[in-house]
Protein backbone atom coordinates (compact mmCIF):
# COMPACT_ATOMS: atom_id res chain seq x y z
CA UNK A 1 0.00 0.00 0.00
CA UNK A 2 1.11 3.70 -0.64
CA UNK A 3 1.63 5.98 1.91
CA UNK A 4 -1.20 8.01 0.59
CA UNK A 5 -3.21 5.11 1.29
CA UNK A 6 -2.31 4.45 5.03
CA UNK A 7 -2.67 8.14 5.83
CA UNK A 8 -5.83 7.57 4.38
CA UNK A 9 -6.61 4.43 6.45
CA UNK A 10 -5.32 5.76 9.15
CA UNK A 11 -7.66 8.85 9.52
CA UNK A 12 -11.05 6.99 8.35
CA UNK A 13 -9.98 4.77 11.39
CA UNK A 14 -10.14 7.64 14.22
CA UNK A 15 -13.31 9.42 12.68
CA UNK A 16 -15.45 5.78 12.29
CA UNK A 17 -15.15 2.55 13.69
CA UNK A 18 -14.69 -0.59 11.50
CA UNK A 19 -19.04 -1.26 11.07
CA UNK A 20 -19.89 2.22 10.63
CA UNK A 21 -17.08 1.63 7.36
CA UNK A 22 -19.11 -1.22 6.19
CA UNK A 23 -22.16 0.82 6.46
CA UNK A 24 -21.05 3.47 4.26
CA UNK A 25 -19.72 0.81 1.51
CA UNK A 26 -22.83 -0.82 1.58
CA UNK A 27 -24.73 2.87 1.17
CA UNK A 28 -22.33 3.44 -1.72
CA UNK A 29 -22.99 0.23 -3.78
CA UNK A 30 -26.50 0.21 -2.98
CA UNK A 31 -26.67 4.10 -4.41
CA UNK A 32 -24.76 2.74 -7.41
CA UNK A 33 -27.21 0.18 -8.28
CA UNK A 34 -30.36 2.69 -8.10
CA UNK A 35 -27.93 4.86 -10.63
CA UNK A 36 -27.88 2.36 -12.85
CA UNK A 37 -31.27 1.65 -12.76
CA UNK A 38 -32.77 4.99 -12.96
CA UNK A 39 -30.79 5.21 -16.19
CA UNK A 40 -31.49 2.47 -17.92
CA UNK A 41 -35.40 3.05 -17.23
CA UNK A 42 -34.94 6.89 -18.55
CA UNK A 43 -32.59 5.40 -21.76
CA UNK A 44 -34.85 2.50 -22.56
CA UNK A 45 -37.00 3.30 -24.93
CA UNK A 46 -33.64 5.09 -26.87
CA UNK A 47 -31.71 2.29 -26.55
CA UNK A 48 -33.59 -0.93 -27.11
CA UNK A 49 -34.09 -2.25 -30.95
CA UNK A 50 -36.99 -2.23 -32.81
CA UNK A 51 -39.35 -5.32 -31.99
CA UNK A 52 -38.24 -8.43 -34.25
CA UNK A 53 -41.00 -8.52 -37.44
CA UNK A 54 -41.92 -11.32 -39.04
CA UNK A 55 -43.89 -11.36 -42.22
CA UNK A 56 -46.33 -13.98 -43.52
CA UNK A 57 -48.55 -14.14 -46.33
CA UNK A 58 -52.15 -14.19 -45.68
CA UNK A 59 -54.54 -14.95 -48.09
CA UNK A 60 -58.19 -12.89 -47.21
CA UNK A 61 -60.47 -11.98 -49.70
CA UNK A 62 -58.00 -11.98 -52.60
CA UNK A 63 -55.61 -9.74 -50.55
CA UNK A 64 -52.20 -9.82 -50.01
CA UNK A 65 -51.47 -8.97 -46.19
CA UNK A 66 -48.54 -9.33 -43.62
CA UNK A 67 -49.04 -10.20 -40.29
CA UNK A 68 -46.64 -9.07 -36.93
CA UNK A 69 -46.09 -10.93 -34.62
CA UNK A 70 -43.69 -9.93 -31.80
CA UNK A 71 -42.28 -11.69 -28.77
CA UNK A 72 -42.56 -9.69 -26.39
CA UNK A 73 -45.48 -7.10 -25.23
CA UNK A 74 -46.85 -5.55 -28.71
CA UNK A 75 -46.03 -2.20 -29.50
CA UNK A 76 -48.16 0.00 -31.93
CA UNK A 77 -47.19 0.24 -35.36
CA UNK A 78 -48.47 3.16 -37.45
CA UNK A 79 -47.23 4.28 -40.61
CA UNK A 80 -49.12 6.52 -43.20
CA UNK A 81 -48.84 3.65 -45.62
CA UNK A 82 -51.11 1.37 -43.53
CA UNK A 83 -54.69 0.41 -42.71
CA UNK A 84 -54.73 -1.85 -39.45
CA UNK A 85 -56.97 -4.60 -38.69
CA UNK A 86 -57.20 -6.89 -35.87
CA UNK A 87 -58.02 -10.42 -36.44
CA UNK A 88 -58.80 -12.78 -33.48
CA UNK A 89 -55.63 -10.76 -31.51
CA UNK A 90 -53.94 -10.96 -34.66
CA UNK A 91 -52.48 -7.37 -35.97
CA UNK A 92 -52.50 -7.36 -39.64
CA UNK A 93 -51.33 -4.29 -41.62
CA UNK A 94 -52.78 -4.21 -45.16
CA UNK A 95 -50.23 -1.99 -47.00
CA UNK A 96 -51.98 0.63 -48.58
CA UNK A 97 -49.54 0.87 -51.58
CA UNK A 98 -47.62 -2.94 -52.30
CA UNK A 99 -44.89 -1.79 -54.02
CA UNK A 100 -44.44 0.50 -51.35
CA UNK A 101 -43.53 -0.82 -47.65
CA UNK A 102 -41.60 0.99 -45.35
CA UNK A 103 -40.02 -0.66 -42.05
CA UNK A 104 -40.23 2.72 -40.00
CA UNK A 105 -42.48 2.80 -37.18
CA UNK A 106 -43.42 4.98 -34.52
CA UNK A 107 -44.89 3.84 -31.18
CA UNK A 108 -48.37 5.06 -30.14
CA UNK A 109 -50.26 4.67 -26.60
CA UNK A 110 -51.74 0.97 -26.37
CA UNK A 111 -55.58 2.65 -25.55
CA UNK A 112 -54.71 4.56 -28.67
CA UNK A 113 -54.49 1.49 -30.57
CA UNK A 114 -57.36 -0.28 -28.89
CA UNK A 115 -59.58 3.37 -29.98
CA UNK A 116 -58.36 2.57 -33.76
CA UNK A 117 -58.77 -1.10 -33.82
CA UNK A 118 -61.71 -3.80 -33.37
CA UNK A 119 -61.41 -7.50 -33.27
CA UNK A 120 -62.89 -9.24 -36.46
CA UNK A 121 -65.38 -11.59 -34.66
CA UNK A 122 -68.02 -13.83 -35.27
CA UNK A 123 -70.75 -13.11 -32.28
CA UNK A 124 -74.20 -13.62 -32.12
CA UNK A 125 -75.86 -10.38 -32.85
CA UNK A 126 -77.92 -8.76 -29.83
CA UNK A 127 -78.39 -5.43 -31.82
CA UNK A 128 -80.49 -6.63 -34.47
CA UNK A 129 -84.28 -4.78 -34.84
CA UNK A 130 -86.79 -6.49 -32.93
CA UNK A 131 -87.92 -8.00 -36.39
CA UNK A 132 -85.01 -10.32 -35.82
CA UNK A 133 -85.64 -12.95 -34.07
CA UNK A 134 -82.39 -14.66 -33.76
CA UNK A 135 -78.71 -14.45 -35.53
CA UNK A 136 -76.57 -17.22 -36.01
CA UNK A 137 -73.52 -15.66 -37.27
CA UNK A 138 -71.96 -12.48 -37.77
CA UNK A 139 -68.89 -11.14 -38.65
CA UNK A 140 -67.91 -6.83 -38.53
CA UNK A 141 -64.49 -5.73 -39.88
CA UNK A 142 -63.30 -2.03 -38.79
CA UNK A 143 -60.67 -0.16 -40.93
CA UNK A 144 -58.51 2.26 -39.83
CA UNK A 145 -57.43 4.46 -42.96
CA UNK A 146 -54.09 6.71 -43.02
CA UNK A 147 -56.00 10.03 -42.60
CA UNK A 148 -57.36 9.05 -39.40
CA UNK A 149 -60.95 8.22 -40.74
CA UNK A 150 -62.75 5.21 -40.03
CA UNK A 151 -64.26 2.74 -42.34
CA UNK A 152 -66.62 0.37 -40.75
CA UNK A 153 -67.56 -2.69 -42.76
CA UNK A 154 -70.15 -5.14 -41.27
CA UNK A 155 -70.81 -8.79 -42.87
CA UNK A 156 -74.19 -9.36 -42.76
CA UNK A 157 -75.15 -12.43 -40.69
CA UNK A 158 -74.71 -15.84 -42.82
CA UNK A 159 -77.95 -17.27 -41.38
CA UNK A 160 -80.81 -15.35 -39.13
CA UNK A 161 -84.05 -15.92 -38.09
CA UNK A 162 -86.83 -13.34 -38.65
CA UNK A 163 -90.22 -13.43 -37.66
CA UNK A 164 -91.51 -14.93 -40.90
CA UNK A 165 -88.20 -16.42 -42.87
CA UNK A 166 -85.46 -18.06 -42.32
CA UNK A 167 -82.88 -16.76 -44.49
CA UNK A 168 -79.17 -17.76 -45.10
CA UNK A 169 -76.95 -15.57 -47.29
CA UNK A 170 -73.78 -17.73 -48.20
CA UNK A 171 -70.65 -16.62 -50.31
CA UNK A 172 -67.09 -18.67 -51.28
CA UNK A 173 -67.09 -21.94 -52.48
CA UNK A 174 -70.84 -23.02 -51.94
CA UNK A 175 -71.48 -26.61 -53.05
CA UNK A 176 -75.08 -27.97 -53.09
CA UNK A 177 -76.00 -31.94 -52.97
CA UNK A 178 -79.71 -32.15 -53.93
CA UNK A 179 -80.61 -35.80 -53.27
CA UNK A 180 -78.99 -35.04 -49.71
CA UNK A 181 -80.74 -31.85 -49.18
CA UNK A 182 -77.36 -30.03 -48.09
CA UNK A 183 -76.04 -26.81 -48.36
CA UNK A 184 -71.71 -26.54 -47.80
CA UNK A 185 -70.03 -23.62 -47.88
CA UNK A 186 -66.44 -22.65 -47.19
CA UNK A 187 -65.51 -19.45 -45.01
CA UNK A 188 -62.35 -17.68 -44.62
CA UNK A 189 -62.90 -16.62 -40.96
CA UNK A 190 -63.01 -17.90 -37.73
CA UNK A 191 -66.73 -18.83 -36.33
CA UNK A 192 -68.41 -19.58 -32.87
CA UNK A 193 -71.43 -20.75 -32.05
CA UNK A 194 -73.65 -23.39 -34.33
CA UNK A 195 -72.21 -24.40 -37.23
CA UNK A 196 -74.74 -26.43 -39.15
CA UNK A 197 -78.55 -25.24 -39.54
CA UNK A 198 -81.40 -26.62 -40.65
CA UNK A 199 -83.54 -24.50 -43.10
CA UNK A 200 -87.10 -24.89 -44.26
CA UNK A 201 -86.87 -22.47 -47.80
CA UNK A 202 -90.75 -20.89 -47.51
CA UNK A 203 -91.67 -17.71 -46.46
CA UNK A 204 -94.51 -18.40 -43.86
CA UNK A 205 -92.56 -19.45 -40.64
CA UNK A 206 -95.11 -20.41 -38.09
CA UNK A 207 -97.77 -22.08 -40.01
CA UNK A 208 -97.27 -25.89 -38.92
CA UNK A 209 -99.62 -26.66 -41.93
CA UNK A 210 -97.53 -25.17 -44.73
CA UNK A 211 -93.63 -25.82 -43.09
CA UNK A 212 -94.65 -29.65 -43.14
CA UNK A 213 -94.88 -29.87 -46.63
CA UNK A 214 -91.57 -27.76 -47.65
CA UNK A 215 -88.68 -30.30 -47.83
CA UNK A 216 -85.61 -29.30 -45.02
CA UNK A 217 -82.19 -28.65 -46.22
CA UNK A 218 -79.24 -28.49 -44.04
CA UNK A 219 -76.73 -25.90 -44.24
CA UNK A 220 -73.45 -26.36 -43.36
CA UNK A 221 -69.88 -24.38 -42.35
CA UNK A 222 -66.55 -25.56 -42.75
CA UNK A 223 -63.73 -23.35 -41.81
CA UNK A 224 -61.90 -23.69 -45.12
CA UNK A 225 -62.03 -24.70 -49.29
CA UNK A 226 -59.04 -27.78 -47.98
CA UNK A 227 -61.55 -29.11 -45.10
CA UNK A 228 -64.61 -29.43 -48.25
CA UNK A 229 -61.91 -31.80 -50.21
CA UNK A 230 -61.63 -34.16 -47.18
CA UNK A 231 -65.00 -34.09 -46.28
CA UNK A 232 -67.65 -36.89 -47.11
CA UNK A 233 -69.01 -34.86 -49.93
CA UNK A 234 -68.71 -34.83 -53.32
CA UNK A 235 -66.60 -32.82 -55.45
CA UNK A 236 -67.74 -30.04 -57.85
CA UNK A 237 -69.25 -31.59 -61.17
CA UNK A 238 -71.52 -28.77 -62.27
CA UNK A 239 -69.76 -24.95 -61.67
CA UNK A 240 -72.11 -22.20 -62.49
CA UNK A 241 -70.79 -18.36 -62.31
CA UNK A 242 -73.63 -16.79 -61.09
CA UNK A 243 -75.76 -16.63 -58.00
CA UNK A 244 -78.35 -19.14 -56.38
CA UNK A 245 -81.36 -19.05 -54.81
CA UNK A 246 -82.86 -22.18 -53.16
CA UNK A 247 -86.74 -21.69 -52.48
CA UNK A 248 -89.87 -23.59 -51.97
CA UNK A 249 -93.21 -24.25 -54.18
CA UNK A 250 -94.52 -26.24 -51.30
CA UNK A 251 -96.21 -24.86 -48.42
CA UNK A 252 -99.71 -23.38 -49.60
CA UNK A 253 -98.44 -22.98 -53.22
CA UNK A 254 -101.01 -22.94 -56.19
CA UNK A 255 -103.57 -21.06 -53.83
CA UNK A 256 -103.47 -17.59 -55.38
CA UNK A 257 -103.48 -15.36 -52.45
CA UNK A 258 -100.39 -17.18 -50.93
CA UNK A 259 -98.89 -17.57 -54.07
CA UNK A 260 -98.22 -14.18 -54.09
CA UNK A 261 -97.60 -13.52 -50.50
CA UNK A 262 -95.38 -16.24 -49.93
CA UNK A 263 -93.59 -16.80 -52.82
CA UNK A 264 -93.74 -14.19 -55.81
CA UNK A 265 -93.50 -11.69 -53.72
CA UNK A 266 -90.55 -12.83 -51.37
CA UNK A 267 -89.07 -14.20 -54.71
CA UNK A 268 -89.24 -10.46 -56.24
CA UNK A 269 -87.56 -8.79 -53.32
CA UNK A 270 -84.60 -10.98 -52.94
CA UNK A 271 -83.81 -11.74 -56.87
CA UNK A 272 -85.08 -8.50 -58.36
CA UNK A 273 -80.93 -6.88 -57.46
CA UNK A 274 -79.55 -9.38 -59.84
CA UNK A 275 -81.09 -8.21 -62.84
CA UNK A 276 -81.72 -11.62 -64.09
CA UNK A 277 -78.29 -13.00 -63.46
CA UNK A 278 -78.98 -15.78 -60.81
CA UNK A 279 -79.67 -19.01 -60.86
CA UNK A 280 -83.50 -20.27 -59.05
CA UNK A 281 -82.99 -23.97 -57.42
CA UNK A 282 -86.56 -25.11 -56.59
CA UNK A 283 -87.24 -27.63 -54.19
CA UNK A 284 -90.54 -28.80 -53.96
CA UNK A 285 -90.85 -29.37 -57.55
CA UNK A 286 -94.85 -28.04 -58.61
CA UNK A 287 -95.05 -27.63 -62.43
CA UNK A 288 -98.36 -26.83 -62.72
CA UNK A 289 -97.38 -23.66 -60.60
CA UNK A 290 -94.08 -23.03 -62.77
CA UNK A 291 -96.45 -23.22 -65.87
CA UNK A 292 -99.12 -20.94 -64.01
CA UNK A 293 -96.58 -18.27 -63.04
CA UNK A 294 -93.83 -18.85 -66.12
CA UNK A 295 -94.04 -14.77 -66.83
CA UNK A 296 -92.85 -13.57 -63.92
CA UNK A 297 -90.47 -16.57 -62.84
CA UNK A 298 -88.35 -15.68 -66.60
CA UNK A 299 -88.48 -11.18 -66.00
CA UNK A 300 -87.02 -12.28 -62.90
CA UNK A 301 -83.79 -15.45 -63.80
CA UNK A 302 -82.43 -15.96 -67.13
CA UNK A 303 -81.54 -18.91 -66.91
CA UNK A 304 -84.05 -22.19 -66.44
CA UNK A 305 -84.77 -23.08 -63.31
CA UNK A 306 -83.10 -26.42 -61.45
CA UNK A 307 -85.38 -28.39 -59.63
CA UNK A 308 -82.43 -29.75 -57.22
CA UNK A 309 -84.31 -32.36 -55.49
CA UNK A 310 -83.41 -34.47 -58.12
CA UNK A 311 -80.12 -33.72 -58.61
CA UNK A 312 -77.30 -36.32 -57.79
CA UNK A 313 -74.53 -33.80 -59.23
CA UNK A 314 -72.93 -31.69 -56.78
CA UNK A 315 -73.19 -28.09 -57.71
CA UNK A 316 -71.18 -25.07 -57.09
CA UNK A 317 -71.45 -21.60 -56.59
CA UNK A 318 -69.52 -18.29 -55.31
CA UNK A 319 -73.06 -17.37 -53.82
CA UNK A 320 -75.90 -18.33 -52.72
CA UNK A 321 -78.91 -17.62 -50.65
CA UNK A 322 -81.19 -19.80 -48.85
CA UNK A 323 -84.88 -19.01 -48.18
CA UNK A 324 -86.74 -15.83 -49.15
CA UNK A 325 -87.33 -12.67 -47.50
CA UNK A 326 -90.95 -10.93 -46.82
CA UNK A 327 -92.16 -8.85 -44.15
CA UNK A 328 -91.46 -9.61 -40.95
CA UNK A 329 -95.00 -8.79 -39.71
CA UNK A 330 -98.27 -11.08 -39.19
CA UNK A 331 -101.30 -9.62 -40.81
CA UNK A 332 -99.20 -7.63 -43.07
CA UNK A 333 -99.78 -9.46 -46.44
CA UNK A 334 -99.00 -8.17 -50.05
CA UNK A 335 -96.62 -6.01 -48.49
CA UNK A 336 -92.81 -5.09 -48.75
CA UNK A 337 -91.21 -3.88 -45.28
CA UNK A 338 -89.31 -0.54 -46.55
CA UNK A 339 -87.09 -0.92 -44.30
CA UNK A 340 -85.54 -4.42 -45.29
CA UNK A 341 -86.06 -4.31 -49.01
CA UNK A 342 -85.00 -1.44 -51.54
CA UNK A 343 -87.87 -1.96 -53.18
CA UNK A 344 -91.53 -1.53 -52.53
CA UNK A 345 -95.26 -2.83 -53.24
CA UNK A 346 -95.34 0.05 -55.96
CA UNK A 347 -92.04 -1.50 -57.50
CA UNK A 348 -93.74 -4.93 -57.62
CA UNK A 349 -96.55 -3.83 -59.76
CA UNK A 350 -94.94 -1.86 -62.33
CA UNK A 351 -92.73 -5.12 -62.32
CA UNK A 352 -96.01 -7.13 -63.27
CA UNK A 353 -97.05 -4.88 -65.32
CA UNK A 354 -93.58 -5.04 -67.65
CA UNK A 355 -93.85 -8.74 -67.64
CA UNK A 356 -97.36 -9.15 -68.79
CA UNK A 357 -97.65 -5.83 -71.06
CA UNK A 358 -100.23 -4.55 -68.97
CA UNK A 359 -100.73 -0.50 -68.97
CA UNK A 360 -99.87 1.71 -65.90
CA UNK A 361 -103.04 3.88 -65.55
CA UNK A 362 -106.65 3.66 -64.84
CA UNK A 363 -109.11 5.92 -66.61
CA UNK A 364 -109.53 9.50 -65.52
CA UNK A 365 -112.52 11.35 -64.88
CA UNK A 366 -112.16 14.25 -67.41
CA UNK A 367 -111.79 10.94 -69.99
CA UNK A 368 -115.17 9.61 -69.15
CA UNK A 369 -117.01 11.38 -72.15
CA UNK A 370 -114.84 9.62 -74.24
CA UNK A 371 -114.79 6.12 -72.59
CA UNK A 372 -116.85 4.48 -69.86
CA UNK A 373 -114.86 3.01 -67.06
CA UNK A 374 -115.17 -0.75 -66.61
CA UNK A 375 -115.80 -2.66 -63.60
CA UNK A 376 -115.03 -6.09 -62.57
CA UNK A 377 -117.35 -8.31 -60.41
CA UNK A 378 -115.30 -11.35 -59.55
CA UNK A 379 -117.67 -14.19 -59.65
CA UNK A 380 -117.52 -17.53 -57.57
CA UNK A 381 -119.01 -20.71 -58.44
CA UNK A 382 -118.92 -22.08 -55.19
CA UNK A 383 -118.68 -20.55 -51.83
CA UNK A 384 -118.82 -16.93 -50.99
CA UNK A 385 -120.18 -16.08 -54.43
CA UNK A 386 -122.87 -13.24 -55.39
CA UNK A 387 -126.44 -14.61 -54.91
CA UNK A 388 -127.81 -11.41 -57.20
CA UNK A 389 -124.75 -10.89 -59.43
CA UNK A 390 -127.47 -10.59 -61.91
CA UNK A 391 -128.86 -6.95 -59.92
CA UNK A 392 -125.36 -6.21 -59.24
CA UNK A 393 -124.30 -5.72 -62.65
CA UNK A 394 -127.51 -4.07 -64.04
CA UNK A 395 -126.84 -1.29 -61.16
CA UNK A 396 -123.34 -0.95 -62.28
CA UNK A 397 -124.68 -0.16 -65.85
CA UNK A 398 -127.05 2.37 -64.63
CA UNK A 399 -124.73 4.62 -62.95
CA UNK A 400 -122.51 4.36 -66.17
CA UNK A 401 -120.11 1.66 -65.62
CA UNK A 402 -118.82 -1.09 -68.45
CA UNK A 403 -119.29 -4.38 -66.72
CA UNK A 404 -116.97 -7.48 -66.57
CA UNK A 405 -118.14 -10.57 -64.99
CA UNK A 406 -115.06 -12.90 -65.05
CA UNK A 407 -113.78 -16.05 -62.24
CA UNK A 408 -110.18 -16.18 -61.79
CA UNK A 409 -110.02 -20.05 -63.49
CA UNK A 410 -107.94 -19.09 -66.43
CA UNK A 411 -104.70 -18.32 -66.79
CA UNK A 412 -103.10 -15.98 -64.92
CA UNK A 413 -101.30 -14.27 -68.01
CA UNK A 414 -104.93 -14.01 -69.81
CA UNK A 415 -106.80 -13.14 -66.36
CA UNK A 416 -104.22 -10.11 -65.63
CA UNK A 417 -105.30 -8.48 -68.68
CA UNK A 418 -108.78 -8.81 -68.16
CA UNK A 419 -108.22 -7.41 -64.58
CA UNK A 420 -105.92 -4.62 -66.04
CA UNK A 421 -108.61 -3.48 -68.49
CA UNK A 422 -110.62 -2.59 -65.73
CA UNK A 423 -110.76 0.17 -63.41
CA UNK A 424 -112.83 -0.77 -60.25
CA UNK A 425 -112.99 -4.38 -58.70
CA UNK A 426 -115.87 -5.45 -56.83
CA UNK A 427 -115.37 -9.31 -54.91
CA UNK A 428 -116.06 -11.24 -51.73
CA UNK A 429 -113.05 -11.72 -49.51
CA UNK A 430 -110.95 -14.65 -50.73
CA UNK A 431 -108.01 -15.39 -53.06
CA UNK A 432 -109.41 -14.27 -55.82
CA UNK A 433 -108.82 -10.19 -54.82
CA UNK A 434 -105.16 -10.83 -55.17
CA UNK A 435 -105.40 -10.17 -58.66
CA UNK A 436 -105.66 -6.60 -57.41
CA UNK A 437 -102.20 -6.65 -58.39
CA UNK A 438 -102.95 -6.67 -61.92
CA UNK A 439 -105.26 -3.41 -61.71
CA UNK A 440 -103.69 -0.25 -63.50
CA UNK A 441 -102.75 2.52 -61.07
CA UNK A 442 -105.34 4.69 -59.48
CA UNK A 443 -107.91 1.97 -59.79
CA UNK A 444 -110.82 1.04 -57.15
CA UNK A 445 -111.28 -2.33 -55.33
CA UNK A 446 -114.08 -2.81 -53.34
CA UNK A 447 -114.25 -5.90 -50.85
CA UNK A 448 -117.16 -7.94 -49.73
CA UNK A 449 -116.82 -8.96 -46.18
CA UNK A 450 -119.35 -10.95 -45.24
CA UNK A 451 -121.51 -10.72 -41.47
CA UNK A 452 -119.01 -12.19 -38.67
CA UNK A 453 -115.92 -14.06 -38.02
CA UNK A 454 -113.40 -10.99 -39.89
CA UNK A 455 -112.63 -9.39 -36.27
CA UNK A 456 -109.13 -10.26 -36.76
CA UNK A 457 -108.80 -8.15 -39.75
CA UNK A 458 -107.33 -4.89 -38.82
Amino acid sequence: MTEKDLLYDTILARSFSKNEQKRFGYGAFIACLLFVFTLCTVFKPYLSPLPIVELQLSVDAGLRMLRITEPQKPQALTSSNYATISEDSQKLIIPSNQNNITSNATTTDQSQISSEEQELSVCNDTSLPKNHLDSFNCTTKEQVISDGDIVEETVKPICKKLARTDLCELSGDVRIHGKSATVLAAVTFAFSGNSTWQIRPYARKGDVAAMNRVREWTVKLEQNADQLENASFSRCVRNHSVPAMLFSLGGYSMNNFHDFTDILVPLYTTARRFNGEVQFLVTNKNLPWMNKFKEIVRSLSNYEVIYIDEEEETHCFSSVIVGLNRHPEYYKELTIDPSNSEYSMSDFRNFLRAAYSLRNAAVKTRQIRRRRPRILILSRSRSRAFVNAGEIARAARQIGFKVVVAEANTGVASFAQTVNSCDVMLGVHGAGLTNMVFLPENAVVIQILPIGGFEWLP
